[in-house]
């Protein structure tokens, strides 16, 4: 898995260019918060946010935890994420490349990436998360998936008129802004996805008997709490 800087800046100003993006936009990985927030126990310590983006979820954990870090490799998605969690007194965010980021061994008690990890070595961040997690600690991560064979091509044609659904209820529109169809068609020439079995057979040997499952709107979880 290699990264130049040139990729990296380009990432980098993707991410800036999409925070920049009305808010009233549709975020497939927001209909998942609740599914990840049922996961760990009512309370928690410590939190790590990989990748926070914007910092919906880390105000959702804020609620349950004593205090949060978000990530984001992106200066104006962390600006952002200040400017919206200005009332949270228990959220911390950074700037920080989380490839590049050494966490310390046993500190978390709750570790989440949301639609991260396909920028990432998935092995590697497993490894580190793993390490990152006291005992008893959980992993959640939702991510992008790319599909394989016919159950997925029909999950798929399934997940394409909800996803319309969604779109008209949030927007209000059928259509993506032209602003936001340029800058997701261009944030998209540089994703790649892996597909589910390639998923489980990274988690197989770090993650013993972790859940790992597809959603219907092109997403897989990954749930674990380390022993």
């Amino acid at each position: 898995f290699l990264r130049d800087k040139t990729m990296m800046d380009a990432i980098r100003a993707d991410f800036d260019r999409l925070a920049r993006l009305p808010h009233t936009a549709l975020d497939h990985n927001s209909q998942y918060h609740d599914f990840l927030l049922r996961q760990p126990p009512p309370h928690c310590g410590a939190a790590l946010d990989a990748g926070c983006g914007t910092g919906a979820f880390a105000r959702l954990l804020a609620a349950r935890c004593d205090h949060v870090l978000g990530l984001d490799l992106s200066p104006e998605m962390i600006r952002v994420a200040k400017d919206e969690s200005r009332a949270w007194t228990n959220i911390e965010f950074r700037v920080a490349d989380v490839l590049a980021c050494e966490f310390p061994a046993e500190q978390y008690d709750c570790i989440v990436s949301i639609a991260t990890m396909h920028h990432l070595p998935l092995g590697v961040m497993l490894d580190r998360f793993k390490r990152a997690l006291k005992p008893g600690g959980m992993l959640l991560i939702l991510d992008l998936v790319q599909g394989e064979g016919w159950r997925d091509a029909v999950s798929h044609a399934i997940a394409f008129p909800w996803h319309l659904v969604l779109r008209l209820v949030k927007t209000h529109h059928l259509r993506q802004s032209p602003e936001a169809r340029a800058a997701w068609t261009e944030h998209g020439r540089r994703d790649t996805y892996p597909r589910l079995s390639q998923v489980r057979q990274a988690c197989a040997p770090r993650l013993p008997g972790a859940d790992v499952r597809k959603h219907l709107l092109w997403r897989y979880s990954i749930v674990w709490t380390k022993l």
